[in-house]
């Protein structure tokens, strides 16, 4: 009986806690979790082993920097192999414009999408502040450009100073 009563109050107690914890411990970016999976990004051809990475082939999910920032890695030295031009991805063939689809693993209010083809910022998608589906696709022009392009694809959540990053090499014709 006493153990009955110590077991019931350690839950009550539990139980009253954990509204307090949910609302004290801020919202991190852990949570959200995404890149660009068409055309195939520079992390989904890691993950695809296309191309030899480190430990992105693992978690394409999880290239996350500061916003504003313009490298492939989201300044993360984690995961620097997808800045190096050099290492022979595979560049996808496409018109001048192309539809990127993000797949998100863990789903995060959104500000914007960017895309910017070389250092120029060709589009950007209003997220509404909402929670997006499990995927998402943009339709983006890419400015006339031709050859061989790369993109960067930028997910911009709305409730930290976080964005994920993507880049996606293509042959535009």
């Amino acid at each position: 009986m006493k153990k009955a009563r110590r077991r019931l109050a350690a839950i009550t107690a539990g139980l009253g806690i954990a509204p307090l914890v949910a609302v004290v411990l801020p919202a991190t970016s852990a949570w959200a979790h995404g890149y660009v999976s068409a055309p195939m990004s520079r992390q989904a051809q890691c993950a695809q082993k296309i191309v030899q990475c480190g430990s992105i082939q693992w978690e394409p999910q999880s290239v996350e920097g500061p916003k504003g920032l313009q490298s492939c890695s989201g300044g993360n030295a984690r995961f620097a192999e997808l800045d190096d031009d050099g290492k022979g991805w595979r560049a996808t063939t496409v018109g001048r414009t192309v539809t990127f689809t993000w797949t998100f693993t863990a789903r995060h209010r959104t500000k914007d999408y960017e895309y910017y083809v070389g250092g120029r910022r060709v589009a950007v998608v209003d997220g509404h502040d909402q929670q997006p589906p499990e995927s998402v696709s943009h339709t983006v022009d890419l400015g006339g450009v031709s050859g061989r392009q790369k993109v960067l694809a930028v997910w911009n959540i709305a409730d930290t100073a976080n964005a994920f990053y993507a880049c996606i090499d293509l042959q535009v014709q």
